[in-house]
């Protein structure tokens, strides 16, 4: 694995691993529509500012993977956050911070690591035990991923690192039956 540098400037043009958990492990997404709203969310302070490759959300965490466009990202980041905490805390009738701070980003700078990292943030879900298949979850990318219809992700690149869709998804399969295999190997 490659050293990997830990919340790092944001700068422009580079690739981020960003994460963030519920503040004191608390819920993020509290009501199924929770989820779509971050989404609307996160279009509407990033979408110009980020492609995004890959996302998870679960109920006490997020995962993004992204590659910046402009200087701003951090700035829009914590709109997005402060903008969703406000939602939630009227909607939940709670007060103060929703999420730990600062939030965390990591900076990758190896193409093959990326690859990795695309299906560790796909998998989070199962290696979480917040759902029996990852490949099922409703609230990543994975679905939006391999199906045909229009998409804010950015697909066509995504697959090229892999070497096409069908590269993708074996991947996907190969890695999550390796990880089913972990509990079975000694050493």
């Amino acid at each position: 694995m490659p050293s990997l540098k830990l919340n790092t400037p944001i700068e422009i043009d580079h690739f981020y691993h960003i994460y963030n958990r519920g503040n004191n492990h608390e819920l993020l997404f509290y009501k199924d529509y929770n989820y779509a709203y971050f989404l609307k969310k996160y279009e509407k302070y990033l979408s110009e500012h980020v492609s995004t490759f890959a996302y998870c959300l679960m109920p006490n965490h997020f995962h993004l993977l992204i590659k910046t466009k402009t200087e701003l990202v951090s700035n829009q980041l914590k709109k997005l956050f402060q903008s969703y905490a406000l939602s939630i805390n009227k909607q939940e009738n709670r007060t103060g911070s929703l999420f730990t701070k600062p939030f965390r980003r990591i900076l990758i700078e190896d193409n093959e690591y990326l690859k990795y990292l695309v299906f560790y943030i796909h998998y989070n879900p199962e290696k979480h035990k917040f759902f029996k298949d990852f490949r099922d979850y409703r609230h990543s990318s994975y679905q939006n991923l391999i199906r045909k219809k229009e998409t804010d992700l950015n697909r066509e690149e995504l697959f090229d690192w892999f070497g096409g869709r069908e590269e993708f998804l074996n991947f996907h399969n190969y890695y999550h039956e390796e990880k089913r295999l972990e509990k079975y190997i000694i050493e």
